[in-house]
């Protein structure tokens, strides 16, 4: 059972993560301060540090709170589009991938906020190594979207699903990146990746 204690803990951490995400996406990890998210979010210090250790733990639940936003919007798109008999055999996968990732959560300040997350990775290897094992988590949910549309005989793949997962997630993210730093919208940011996204199911996807 949730008790009122309980629940405004939650409240906080979810405010805290909040701030430091567009604190973090405006500065920078290194260039934000504990006091500036703490500002952000109208807490104290105490407050912080009663919820996470340092700023890298911060920074790490977030990247965890995005990849965990990321799949979720996905599998829903993939849940309702099973349920309106979307994914049927026959039906063609180039256009079932573009319609799940155009409907998909990213916007600008999650591609940016992305972005400082790999640059922290690149220059702490135990960072990196914290990074990458939330990253073979979200390629892990991926695969097993993959793998229930595949259940449904819609698609048959050249590769395990796995596979195709992590290439998928890094055609994404370079795209979005690049549409970021063109300026797009967040619908534009979609639109880009999915286009790309639907070149690449060409090739992974068996006749």
């Amino acid at each position: 059972m949730t008790t009122p204690a309980t629940r405004s803990r939650e409240n906080t951490r979810a405010r805290l993560l909040e701030a430091a995400a567009q604190v973090f996406a405006e500065v920078g990890l290194d260039g934000a301060s504990v006091e500036a998210v703490c500002e952000r979010a109208g807490f104290t210090r105490g407050a912080f540090y009663s919820n996470f250790e340092s700023k890298d733990e911060l920074f790490l639940m977030l990247s965890a709170s995005v990849a965990e936003e990321r799949v979720n919007a996905v599998r829903t798109q993939v849940s309702e589009m099973t349920a309106e008999g979307a994914l049927s055999p026959g039906c063609d996968p180039i256009d079932l991938v573009q319609r799940v990732m155009e409907l998909g959560s990213d916007d600008r300040l999650g591609v940016m906020l992305m972005s400082e997350i790999r640059i922290r990775a690149l220059r702490d290897p135990q960072f990196g190594i914290a990074y990458l094992a939330q990253e073979r988590e979200m390629v892990a949910s991926i695969a097993q979207i993959i793998e229930d549309i595949a259940a449904v005989g819609v698609l048959k793949l050249h590769l395990p699903a796995e596979e195709a997962a992590l290439m998928l997630m890094i055609v994404w993210e370079g795209m979005t990146v690049r549409g970021a730093m063109a300026g797009q919208d967040d619908a534009g940011l979609r639109r880009s990746g999915s286009d790309e996204l639907g070149r690449l199911v060409q090739l992974l996807v068996a006749e």
